[in-house]
């Protein structure tokens, strides 16, 4: 039986979006490691947790204009040694796929094309 795909965008399901994104990413062989050496490969920890709620928060405020982001979301990716255009692409193919599973495509474009500058801005600053 198929699911229904989301038709509004709101907190939850924002969220629900970011845990199945990262329960795939840390089970990727390209970029699973970069996540895995930082947080461990158990997404149920305490860690995970706070850092799945930070990443909602995230991304609750580009798509929904909420304020509940307190971070500096490009300051830790100039920590990840080995990190390259490549891994961005992936890390877009995995958040894409994810999108097109919760979302109707009119809000999944959105999605992306936010995900997409993202990437951008992030390739842009760190030299990729």
């Amino acid at each position: 039986m198929a699911v229904a795909l989301e038709q509004t965008v709101n907190k939850e399901i924002v969220q629900r979006m970011v845990n199945t994104f990262y329960a795939k990413i840390i089970k990727d062989e390209l970029v699973g490691s970069f996540f895995t050496d930082r947080f461990g490969d158990d997404i149920e920890s305490k860690v995970w947790k706070e850092h799945l709620i930070l990443l909602s928060n995230y991304w609750s405020m580009l798509m929904l204009g909420e304020n509940d982001y307190q971070g500096r979301p490009m300051a830790p990716h100039f920590d990840m040694p080995g990190i390259s255009r490549k891994a961005f692409e992936q890390w877009l193919f995995l958040f894409h796929e994810t999108v097109d599973e919760i979302y109707i495509p009119k809000i999944g474009e959105y999605f992306k094309n936010q995900s997409n500058d993202v990437a951008r801005r992030f390739m842009l600053n760190l030299g990729l």
